[in-house]
């Protein structure tokens, strides 16, 4: 069986943001488990042109974050909570993702996707994390079952070298990327692939 590619995507204009530290964290869990992992953080992200459909032209760094999605066995998302929505930083790497719709495995289908909102407030995290989990669901994606939410009001998340100093957060944020390495891996093997044909 192939080690299970698991792609990260997160972060905000802001080097060593909460929601890119939160997205490493969660990928290291996953690495733990035997995945590999790729992460696109804020810098990346903020590189990237607004999407525009009807412009069919793409940059070598758009290019490269279709095709490590397309390859991807499974995938974190995670984003600050602005104005209770996604960060259109964010947003808009996840509409670059309508280039995988003519593909055969289209969009998120048949992975689980880790979801990790940071913000200042509670209401924030809910609103924003139902709304990436309505993102997902619409890509064809499994959310996984734990969502992470992070209220960065509360407390100091993340110490200078990117370790969570939370240890709440650190136990939800390994088990996040555990859950998207073991359904990576499950939809891997024989059986599951199987199974998902039957249904």
């Amino acid at each position: 069986m192939k080690t299970p590619l698991i792609v990260g995507i997160g972060g905000t204009t802001r080097p060593g943001s909460s929601s890119e530290l939160a997205v490493r964290t969660a990928l290291l869990a996953a690495e733990r488990c035997g995945a590999r992992t790729e992460h696109f953080g804020g810098d990346f992200l903020a590189s990237l042109p607004h999407y525009a459909p009807e412009n069919p032209d793409r940059t070598p760094a758009q290019h490269h974050l279709v095709a490590a999605v397309r390859a991807a066995d499974g995938i974190v998302i995670g984003s600050p909570g602005y104005h209770g929505g996604v960060s259109g930083l964010v947003k808009n790497a996840i509409d670059l993702l309508e280039d995988l719709r003519d593909d055969e495995r289209v969009y998120f289908d048949g992975r689980a996707v880790g979801l990790v909102v940071t913000a200042s407030g509670w209401q924030a995290c809910g609103t924003t994390l139902t709304a990436l989990r309505n993102t997902v669901h619409a890509m064809r994606g499994w959310p996984t079952p734990l969502g992470v939410t992070l209220n960065s009001a509360q407390t100091r998340l993340f110490d200078a070298a990117g370790h969570c100093l939370d240890t709440t957060a650190a136990a939800q944020l390994d088990l996040l990327g555990e859950q998207v390495h073991t359904f990576a891996v499950r939809q891997g093997s024989p059986a599951a692939a199987g199974a998902v044909r039957a249904a």
